[in-house]
């Protein structure tokens, strides 16, 4: 089942349409490039919504009709890294298409030439219409009549789709809200948060590290600059008490030696990066048009991964052509097996 998405994207540079573009192409390339050809820029390009609107091929079919598409230079599949919620980068896949075909060398240019665009500028959050494939184009809404059969050479022109406008808004007269006033902050209370409630408990738990008041309120700065390096208090806790003395005669002077000497490094808080680290470059990858594996696209030439590739050079040439000696030696074997295989 093929996933959603690949929406259509115009390469630029094309030439004009004409009523004889791909004419050396095979008959149902030549209908699905037609019908491709004629679709608005995002539009879905994926195999499962172009069947729906190809009544004269299955998905397979389309399937194998865009790699051959890719092989003559006329798409390329990419995926394009997008802003999510939060920290979450996302992936959309989109389809670049072009009715002139183009070599290798013009595809690598051009996609390196989008992948810089993408670099210089801010990544853009993802819309609906990048995440979620948009509705497919829908010939019922041409007046013409579609294509009945693959010997057409070109598919009818769809109707304009007129772009949504964004109604002007007019200003907001109301006047501002009042900003309220800043609450003043809560006074910090002795005795109530955690590095101080942990180093009372000491010496509830062994005797030899019992502090008193005083004590615990000069070492809770100390206690408390651990806990904001993210430890938690059991790991404060088994800190200053692991490996103890038989007898201990300043547990006040022992707990500040080992609150200053094992206080564990601050690490960077999840997603920050690390002061002076590059920032991730956002790359744009080329899908292999059969099967679907990313890689960058000097790897993918004809829009096809290796595998896919020598699958297709197969196809194309008959696939490799067996001696005549190696075909009478499997014959032979065949025949010795059915022998074995007869009943007594």
């Amino acid at each position: 089942m093929a996933k959603p998405g690949y929406g259509k994207r115009s390469a630029p540079d094309q030439q004009a349409r004409t009523r004889h573009d791909f004419a050396l192409l095979p008959t149902r390339e030549r209908y699905v490039a037609g019908f491709v050809d004629h679709l608005p820029d995002g539009a879905a390009m994926s195999v499962k919504q172009l069947a729906k609107q190809l009544p004269l091929y299955g998905q397979q079919a389309v399937s194998t009709a865009l790699t051959a598409l890719s092989v003559a230079g006329h798409l390329r599949r990419v995926r394009c890294p997008v802003v999510g919620a939060g920290d979450e980068t996302r992936w959309v896949f989109r389809t670049f298409w072009s009715r002139t075909a183009r070599d290798n060398e013009w595809w690598n240019a051009y996609l390196a030439t989008e992948q810089a665009t993408r670099a210089a500028a801010p990544v853009p959050d993802a819309s609906a219409r990048d995440t979620a494939p948009p509705p497919p184009w829908a010939p019922a809404e041409d007046p013409r009549p579609a294509p009945e059969g693959p010997d057409t050479e070109q598919a009818p022109e769809p109707a304009a789709v007129p772009q949504q406008r964004t109604p002007a808004r007019a200003p907001d007269t109301r006047p501002a809200p009042p900003v309220p006033a800043t609450a003043p902050a809560t006074p910090h209370v002795p005795g109530t948060s955690p590095a101080y409630l942990a180093l009372a408990r000491l010496g509830r738990d062994d005797h030899r590290l019992t502090l008193s008041a005083d004590d615990c309120a000069a070492l809770e700065p100390l206690a408390a600059e651990w806990l904001a390096r993210g430890v938690s208090v059991d790991y404060l806790t088994s800190a200053l008490t692991a490996g103890l003395p038989a007898k201990v005669d300043s547990p006040v002077g022992l707990l500040r030696r080992r609150l200053n000497d094992k206080i564990p490094p601050r690490l960077p808080t999840a997603g920050s990066p690390s002061p002076g680290a590059p920032a991730p470059a956002r790359h744009l990858l080329v899908e292999c048009t059969d099967c679907g594996r990313p890689g960058p696209p000097q790897a993918l030439p004809d829009g096809l991964c290796r595998p896919c590739r020598e699958t297709h050079s197969g196809s194309v040439d008959g696939g490799n052509s067996l001696h005549p000696a190696d075909i009478a030696d499997v014959k032979a074997h065949m025949n010795n097996l059915r022998d074995l295989l007869r009943p007594v």
